[in-house]
């Protein structure tokens, strides 16, 4: 696959310079800290698993790699440039597992991350609720005001939640919304899948970074124009489209791995910030691997 092609920066430098401090050497220990306190572990929810999945919480880190899928050429990745610790979105265990042998592809993970000592963390769907989260960063990137979650978090502040909804700053149609879109994520073989009026009139918005079908009850009782998430299966979207009031909310569906990248170079200047605050020496870069699963689409018309 081709490489992410972005105009964000890829790397961040938290060696506590600007305080002008003797810099100290970070332990995967205390990554884990300022994770916790970034993105709690708390606001993930309760069918997920997020936290450590490999490595010793003594080990000292000098370099730290995000991306979003522990696949094997991210974690190939992670081992070039040195880093000692892998930080995903993603889990590589979501489902349990009973062993993790060599002869599976969960397994060869496992082992090459033991083996090349490169600590492997999971920041899912805390990352995604947390202040600052996946689909902050995706409200963000589109110019959203007055933002809001779209499902509130049980176990945090007001403002953390599942999804975000909000009000362009001024209205646009649906083709110029999606174009809107299509303009700030990474280019990935899927492109944007639109459903509604091209010229349809949109201003409210609700989004969730990664696949938000199970959100439909909440899109509606927000009052959004339009719903962009990623992985839109063919009978919810059909059933929103067929419940749709005034033909609204109009529908964009983009990549998973598109929607929820954005965040990645956000979360490593957060995290960045807080260890050169506690006078760390460690650097932070973005993965430039396309973890997207699709290499090419066909479509009538088309190339």
């Amino acid at each position: 696959m081709e490489p992410v092609n972005t105009d964000v920066s890829a790397e961040y430098d938290a060696a506590g310079s600007s305080t002008g401090a003797t810099s100290v050497a970070a332990t995967l220990g205390m990554i884990l800290l300022a994770v916790e306190e970034l993105w709690p572990e708390s606001l993930a929810e309760e069918w997920d698993e997020v936290g450590l999945v490999a490595g010793h919480p003594n080990a000292e880190v000098h370099r730290i790699l995000f991306a979003v899928d522990p696949t094997r050429d991210v974690i190939e990745e992670a081992i070039d440039v040195g880093a000692e610790l892998l930080i995903t979105h993603h889990p590589l265990l979501l489902k349990g597992v009973t062993s993790v042998a060599a002869n599976t592809a969960k397994g060869r993970a496992v082992h090459r991350l033991i083996e090349s000592g490169t600590a492997l963390l999971t920041v899912h769907t805390n990352g995604d609720s947390a202040v600052g989260g996946v689909s902050d960063v995706l409200a963000d990137a589109l110019g959203l005001q007055n933002v809001a979650p779209l499902t509130p978090a049980t176990n945090g502040l007001p403002e953390e939640g599942i999804g975000r909804v909000g009000d362009l700053a001024e209205v646009l149609t649906l083709g110029d919304f999606a174009a809107r879109v299509f303009g700030i994520l990474p280019s990935v073989a899927g492109g944007v899948r639109v459903s509604g009026d091209r010229d349809g009139l949109v201003r409210r918005v609700a989004l969730c970074g990664g696949a938000g079908d199970s959100l439909f009850g909440e899109v509606r009782a927000s009052n959004a124009d339009v719903y962009l998430t990623a992985d839109l299966r063919h009978h919810p979207a059909s059933e929103a489209r067929e419940a749709a009031v005034n033909d609204r909310p109009y529908l964009i569906d983009v990549s998973h791995f598109a929607s929820e990248w954005l965040w990645l170079p956000a979360a490593a200047e957060a995290l960045g910030n807080v260890l050169t605050d506690q006078g760390h020496d460690v650097q932070i870069r973005v993965s430039t691997t396309n973890s997207d699963p699709w290499d090419f689409i066909l479509t009538p018309g088309g190339d």
